[in-house]
């Protein structure tokens, strides 16, 4: 990774557009389905993301890649609540998202940290950043002694998934969704785990 890229645990609120555009880059085709508007989206991640929940990745000043994570404290994606949703959306389609992004939960497990997605700019990509997060990651779930990290990696994501297998993570199962694919945009996830357990 360049020299003039660090990386940091959180974000400022002067780079809470930054972050929202990242995320909604990375995952905008997956939450489309329950928030189709790109500017009422971009404006809710913008307001619930919690920054204290991602490591994220600066270069001369701008943000180029962000990675959450979930904890039984809470989640990167954890301040988007139904009254957020409902201020921006109004009732019904606040109503219609909950629903929808309720398929896409995960549940949390005791000693696991979950990771609540990682995206990196589109100029930035080859530069190592997805990498350098991931470790940060990793060192974090160490010192706070965890077991495991779990992640989900769809099949239209192939180099999402060859990333988390070169850094150790492995299959544990998948879960198939062909009669799901017209809803949403892909056919089958696969869940990865990370040891923490086995780890010098």
């Amino acid at each position: 990774m360049s020299k003039n890229i660090s990386t940091q645990r959180g974000f400022p609120d002067e780079l809470r557009t930054s972050a929202a555009e990242l995320y909604d880059a990375a995952f905008g085709a997956k939450l489309s389905i329950a928030i189709p508007n790109p500017i009422s989206r971009k404006a809710i991640l913008k307001e619930g993301l919690s920054p204290e929940f991602s490591f994220v990745a600066i270069h001369d000043g701008k943000m180029v890649g962000i990675a959450g994570f979930k904890t039984e404290k809470g989640s990167l994606t954890g301040g988007i609540s139904f009254r957020l949703l409902k201020r921006i959306l109004g009732y019904w389609g606040a109503i219609r998202a909950i629903f929808l992004l309720a398929l896409f939960k995960r549940n949390q497990v005791a000693d696991q940290l979950i990771m609540d997605g990682i995206g990196v700019s589109t100029k930035m990509r080859g530069s190592g950043i997805g990498t350098a997060l991931l470790h940060r990651l990793i060192e974090y779930a160490k010192k706070d002694e965890y077991r495991s990290i779990r992640l989900d990696v769809i099949d239209t994501n192939p180099a999402a998934r060859r990333l988390y297998e070169r850094l150790g993570f492995v299959p544990i199962k998948t879960d198939q969704f062909a009669s799901l694919r017209w809803l949403l945009g892909f056919g089958a996830a696969t869940q990865m785990q990370y040891s923490l357990s086995t780890k010098a």
